[in-house]
């Protein structure tokens, strides 16, 4: 799928990766729906890249059919959504102390969101044989984010779910894409472009949005921005046990150095 003349929504798309997604397809020659919990945000980077805005919130589905609606009617057929509205917020203890209510927050962001936008957009995709869906999950669905279990718990099924829409709608036309970054300076991180600098495992959402833009138009479905996932997920496929022991070491590691787990430091020890 091409950017160039077509429609695009981005959800998350205010600031981070989504924002960077949207000025990239932006100067492919897409027309470009913003969107963003924070209305002010989506409106300030769609007047800069010349496209539209809509303030949604993802947990929602009524709001997100009125996205697309919205997008439809302003930019025509949406060719290719992008869910990428997203969240981390870490654990106050055990990886089983975060409360009910912040566990089902990550389930309706990182899952349901995807679940809403894929039940409104399939039917027409279907029909017409045409559209591209992408879900910006994590490295942590595929590995794991040590610190935050109910993060790691809704990225693998995020992955889980692309694995669904493409196997059982390749066949229809319909491409479906899934982006397995590892660490990148966005605000959800508290880190900007300038802290990639000099660490090379830590990206810049510009680098992100690079790598979607390439891997959505050459058909791709497992995008990684970050190629090193690849090979972590090899050898957590070949020794589930030793890729585990070396997951404790990782942990130890950070807690000796930063005297808890403190996610946002985590890219300074890979």
């Amino acid at each position: 799928m091409k950017f160039e003349g077509s429609s695009v929504v981005i959800t998350g798309a205010g600031s981070g990766i989504g924002a960077a997604i949207a000025r990239h397809a932006a100067a492919k020659g897409a027309k470009v729906c913003v969107s963003d919990l924070d209305g002010d945000k989506a409106r300030a980077v769609a007047q800069e890249i010349g496209g539209m805005a809509f303030a949604c919130d993802v947990r929602k589905e009524a709001q997100i059919k009125a996205l697309i609606e919205a997008a439809t009617s302003t930019q025509g057929e949406v060719d290719i959504f992008v869910s990428n509205a997203g969240l981390g917020q870490g654990e106050p203890d055990h990886a089983a102390s975060q409360t009910d209510e912040h566990w089902n927050l990550n389930w309706q962001v990182h899952v349901m969101s995807h679940v809403y936008a894929s039940r409104a957009l399939l039917p027409r995709m279907i029909e017409r044989k045409s559209g591209h869906l992408v879900t910006v999950a994590s490295a942590a669905g595929l590995l794991n984010q040590v610190g935050d279990s109910a993060y790691s718990a809704t990225k693998h099924a995020a992955v889980s779910f692309a694995e669904s829409l493409a196997i059982s709608h390749g066949d229809e036309g319909i491409g479906v894409s899934v982006v397995c970054p590892q660490y990148v300076a966005t605000p959800l991180l508290g880190l900007s472009d300038e802290d990639a600098v000099s660490q090379p495992s830590l990206l810049t959402a510009d680098d992100v949005a690079a790598a979607v833009v390439y891997g959505v138009e050459a058909g791709r479905f497992l995008i990684l921005s970050h190629p090193e996932v690849q090979t972590y997920a090899i050898h957590r496929a070949k020794d589930h046990d030793r890729w585990v022991t070396g997951m404790q070491m990782l942990r130890a590691k950070a807690v000796d150095t930063f005297g808890s787990v403190q996610i946002e430091n985590f890219y300074k020890l890979i």
